[in-house]
């Protein structure tokens, strides 16, 4: 009952409301300068994860050697302009994700989720970039059984978005517990931010060699 009462109503020597709620709600231990970000375990399966698109990046280099001409072809039919587009996408929603864990660190939601919003915002017109790309490319008559390139070009960009696809639902639920005030913030906003992450420097890797990786 006195949690709803204001302050100056309170009997002497109860410590002020705000206070109080503060000493009763749940928090998250003091995290030390340098700490890894999110879980554990996240890593594990992070490190999982790029080992095995560093499998297929290995196997696209070793056969693009062995065909330079046909990657060649391939790559300048694919051009620079979406991909360029996309990587700039990317590389705005993972410094605004990084600025929302920060803001996160301080207590800030409002701006957290504003952030991540904006973080969002780029994921989806990221994949709407894609989606649009897979339709042209179908269209000029390019598909998976085109050439080795367009295989790789589209079974590795269709997991990577897939990835994306992941990415943007762990960046709903973090907003969303941002908004409900749940407890556990601060780790499940790094952990979603350490996957986005992730999903940004695999797009660069692919954007190097699918799309700039061997000359015109």
């Amino acid at each position: 009952m006195t949690a709803d009462l204001p302050d100056f109503l309170l009997p002497a020597g109860t410590p002020p409301a705000r206070a109080a709620a503060a000493a009763t709600a749940p928090a998250e231990a003091p995290r030390a300068d340098g700490h890894v970000p999110g879980e554990a375990g996240l890593w594990v399966f992070l490190l999982g994860d790029m080992t095995l698109f560093g499998a297929f990046f290995v196997a696209f280099v070793v056969q693009g050697r062995a065909d330079p001409s046909g990657y060649a072809d391939g790559a300048a039919a694919l051009g620079t302009t979406t991909g360029g587009v996309n990587t700039l996408v990317l590389l705005t929603s993972s410094l605004l994700v990084a600025y929302a864990v920060r803001a996160v660190r301080e207590g800030r939601s409002g701006v957290a989720r504003v952030l991540l919003a904006g973080t969002v915002a780029c994921g989806v017109g990221f994949a709407v970039l894609k989606t649009g790309e897979y339709a042209a490319e179908v269209a000029a008559g390019n598909t998976p059984s085109t050439s080795l390139l367009f295989t790789y070009w589209f079974v590795l960009t269709g997991i990577h978005l897939f990835h994306v696809a992941v990415g943007l639902v762990l960046l709903g639920v973090v907003w969303w517990r941002l908004r409900a005030g749940t407890a556990g913030r601060v780790r499940t906003t790094e952990g979603a931010a350490a996957y986005w992450h992730m999903v940004d420097l695999l797009w660069l890797v692919l954007f190097a060699l699918l799309y700039l990786g061997f000359p015109r």
